[in-house]
């Protein structure tokens, strides 16, 4: 165990990663293949409960739908923001 799915030779995917933080309890963060985190869990009260929470993550991102609550903003305002990021 421990094995990930790059070590294995398998596909490279995202991967949750389990963990303990003294101060808040068992979380989880979802990782991107190059390590990037995508995402944070709130905490939970023990491992199982971080567990079924992964679970259900699992199974509701891949058909989530998107939920657009951004003001409505100019399509060349986003352009424009973009390439200021590239820029920086």
């Amino acid at each position: 165990m421990g094995e990930d799915a790059q070590t294995a030779g398998g596909p490279v995917t995202g991967t949750f990663e389990l963990f303990f933080d003294g101060t808040t309890g068992f979380g989880f963060r979802l990782k991107a293949a190059d390590g990037t985190v995508m995402a944070v869990s709130p905490p939970f009260v023990d491992k199982r409960a971080a567990v079924i929470g992964i679970t259900a993550v699992r199974e509701c991102a891949g058909m989530g739908l998107i939920s657009d609550l951004c003001p409505e903003i100019p399509l060349d305002a986003v352009s424009a923001g973009a390439a200021a990021l590239k820029v920086a």
